[in-house]
């Protein structure tokens, strides 16, 4: 804004406002200043969202002679417009490093007022220096100088530092020379290597060995969950994996989220890295530290979260070497201190668009604009699995960054950690509207009654409804139906839903239709081992028991299989489901994909896998009532499936016919509620619209027939955006 007011030949001031807004005064030609006005909202810098303009006339200072920048106003209380998210290193900074002549070559934690760490190292509001954790190293002079330079990029750059002044890298147990060189070596001798990073720490190794690959999962419990991995360029990624111009463009963002794209085949990488998927997530170098090693290496890294099993990331240097002690060979380590944990953000393009599966580094805390006629301050606390919470003030929904499972004492003190940090940063006292998931064990809706207690109003949310909710929020949107579909979600009736038909506002929702019901024997064991859920969909079938000896084997051999029958026969244990997820789970045991779950989500991803080029068999499908709705008779499409099968079909074919069923049934039933209600528009959300076959072809059905298809884009169709949809219902349901 200085230089362009300088540019211009206008004078007046600006000034950082507490709010995270700018407050600007500009006198001159009214021409000029209204050159200034649509400078701003054409050529704003790379990380500024103007969002509104509000323009006054004021009476000129005849004494003003200059354009000046004015110290930071706080505003504690006011609460938040902006809080500035973590992007990646900008090609300026990039060429600095690059630059022997610059003051800042070589040095890994370059950054300007147009890059770098913000969210993970702000402590409070003004954004200002003195309430980062860069407050620990005062400026040189040079790094000064530029930073009170106007026309410099890294003015007022609250991170600018060099080599001289800021941050350090040290390498251990050695650090005899320069610490990325010492990592270059040890990535290059097969070694297992913790680099702490922006927001958390990542492990590192050569993703072209299969064996240190092997090494790595047997060390770091994680048999089979994926390993996201980090590419020098697209250039690197295009030699192992298909990359189009929509999913280029967000690996090259200047928020650098890991992206999932699907591998070449044959792929050159061990199957080792995501096994059983035909996908590979990856990511770009985002920091100057990550550049500086790309340098020297011509392989892409495995470059997964640092975070122990059911656990918060470290991001504390003695937490990193005593957690991951047995884990990683070496530490490549920096002495900035992380204020809020931030993980990596993951999506894939799928159903013609982005879609988020964690909105994290890149993105959180940015606010998103929620239209509502409610002026009351709302807090959403989530779910409980890949939490996320929000605030909302004023217009704006603040979803945190990724939480994870809040199911123990540690994430359940991160998640307490979240609302105290951004409770500061905001300047926001504590809502007195409350909003939470239905189910009365979780963690988070325990905490949403304590609160509450102390003269709030709590709003509990039903699950899917608040999947379809958020929907309604990103559209600005009030009414329509809605195909909610995941693996779990606790049901108005206590049963477990996952696989629903609701005609939804913002402030209720009818259960119109859905999957029929099928028992989960063991409850959540079922989930674990979808043996169970075959035994489950096929229990009352004529000689049920002798086709599950035939096809699935249990951990426990065939006394376990004839103590689950038992179990169903006399309704021990045996909770009733709707779930797309767990059905989708008992097809990828059926076929022998998946038999235990390693991940969440991973029987029915790895179904997915398989069923890629598969061909739908189009077997006829079955409704039937149960109670008042209308329900896709899931138990007649597998037992088709299970007939094919014995038929000889390919594996491939099944799959993809398993998918098919549910997304033609679900469509066809939401189609139904649609001209029934004369509702003009379908909006699909929750874990399974991840799955691209399945969202594609539910699209296709809803646009085939004339209406509007939506899903979520700004917030994760997973349980990540519930809370931006339980914001939405207890808004309007707070009036």
């Amino acid at each position: 804004m200085y230089r362009t007011a300088a540019r211009l030949g206008l004078n007046g001031s600006v000034r950082n406002l507490g709010d995270a807004g700018v407050e600007i005064v500009v006198q001159g030609l009214a021409e000029r200043v209204e050159d200034f006005i649509a400078a701003l909202r054409e050529d704003a810098p790379p990380l500024a969202e103007v969002e509104d303009f509000v323009l006054k006339e004021a009476t000129p200072n005849e004494g003003e002679s200059e354009f000046r920048i004015l110290p930071s106003r706080g505003g504690k209380g006011k609460g938040a417009g902006t809080i500035p998210a973590d992007t990646a290193i900008c090609d300026s900074c990039l060429a600095d490093i690059y630059d022997g002549s610059s003051h800042y070559h070589g040095y890994w934690g370059t950054s300007c007022v147009d890059c770098g760490p913000r969210y993970t190292v702000i402590i409070g509001l003004p954004y200002d220096r003195p309430l980062t954790s860069m407050d620990e190293f005062p400026m040189c002079e040079r790094c000064l100088q530029d930073y009170g330079n106007p026309m410099d990029r890294r003015h007022h750059a609250q991170t600018v530092a060099c080599s001289q002044c800021g941050p350090q890298l040290s390498f251990r147990p050695s650090d005899r020379e320069d610490p990325v060189l010492e990592a270059v070596r040890a990535l290059r001798q097969g070694e297992i290597v913790a680099i702490k990073g922006i927001g958390g720490c990542h492990i590192a190794c050569d993703a072209t060995n299969e064996s240190l690959l092997d090494e790595l999962r047997e060390r770091f419990d994680r048999p089979t969950k994926p390993f996201a991995l980090m590419a020098k360029d697209v250039e690197m990624v295009r030699s192992f994996a298909h990359v189009s111009l929509e999913e280029e463009r967000w690996l090259r963002s200047i928020r650098r989220p890991i992206v999932i794209l699907y591998q070449k085949d044959p792929c050159p990488l061990p199957g080792a890295i995501a096994p059983g998927l035909p996908n590979v997530a990856v990511m770009l170098p985002y920091t100057g530290l990550h550049h500086l090693l790309f340098n020297h290496l011509d392989i892409p890294l495995v470059m997964t979260s640092a975070n122990l099993p059911g656990r918060p990331m470290l991001i504390d240097n003695g937490e990193i070497q005593k957690g991951l002690a047995e884990v990683v060979d070496r530490f490549l380590l920096h002495d900035r201190r992380i204020v809020a944990r931030c993980d990596d953000s993951l999506m894939r393009v799928a159903a013609g668009g982005p879609r988020f599966i964690r909105r994290s580094r890149g993105w959180a805390p940015t606010p998103l604009r929620l239209s509502s006629g409610a002026g009351q301050d709302v807090m959403a606390l989530g779910a409980e699995y890949s939490n996320v919470i929000s605030f909302y003030h004023q217009g704006n929904c603040f979803p945190s960054q990724f939480l994870g499972d809040i199911d123990d004492v540690e994430t359940f003190a991160f998640l307490r950690e979240t609302v105290d940090h951004l409770l500061g940063v905001t300047g926001l006292e504590m809502p007195r509207v409350i909003a939470c998931d239905l189910h009365p064990d979780f963690l988070t809706t325990r905490l949403a009654k304590e609160l509450a207690s102390e003269g709030g109003a709590l709003f509990q949310v039903q699950h899917h409804h608040a999947h379809i909710a958020s929907v309604l929020g990103e559209q600005e949107a009030e009414r329509a139906v809605g195909i909610a579909v995941d693996g779990f979600g606790y049901g108005e009736d206590g049963s477990a839903w996952g696989g629903e038909i609701l005609e939804a506002d913002r402030s209720g929702y009818s259960r119109a239709a859905s999957l029929s019901s099928m028992r989960m024997p063991g409850g959540d064991r079922a989930a674990r081992y979808p043996a169970r859920m075959v035994a489950g969909i096929l229990f009352g079938q004529a000689k049920a028991e002798e086709i599950v000896s035939k096809h699935v084997q249990f951990p426990g051999g065939e006394q376990e299989r004839r103590i689950v029958f038992q179990q169903m026969a006399a309704g021990l244990n045996t909770p009733l489901t709707t779930s797309a997820g767990r059905f989708l789970d008992g097809v990828s045991a059926l076929l022998g994909i998946c038999t235990k779950r390693g991940y969440e989500g991973e029987p029915a991803m790895r179904l997915e896998g398989a069923a890629w080029k598969g061909r739908d068999l189009r077997p006829a499908l079955s409704y039937r009532k149960e109670g008042n709705r209308r329900v896709l008779d899931v138990q007649a499409l597998f037992r088709d499936i299970l007939s094919s099968l014995e038929a000889g079909h390919r594996i491939r074919d099944l799959a993809m016919t398993a998918q098919m069923g549910i997304a033609n049934g679900l469509g066809t039933l939401a189609l139904e509620e649609a001209e029934r209600r004369s509702v003009e528009a379908v909006a699909l959300s929750g874990g399974v619209a991840y799955n691209g076959a399945i969202s594609a072809r539910i699209r296709t059905i809803v646009e085939e027939a004339g209406l509007k298809f939506w899903c979520n884009e700004m917030v994760p169709c997973g349980d990540g955006g519930v809370a931006y949809g339980q914001t939405v219902v207890a808004l309007a349901r707070a009036g």
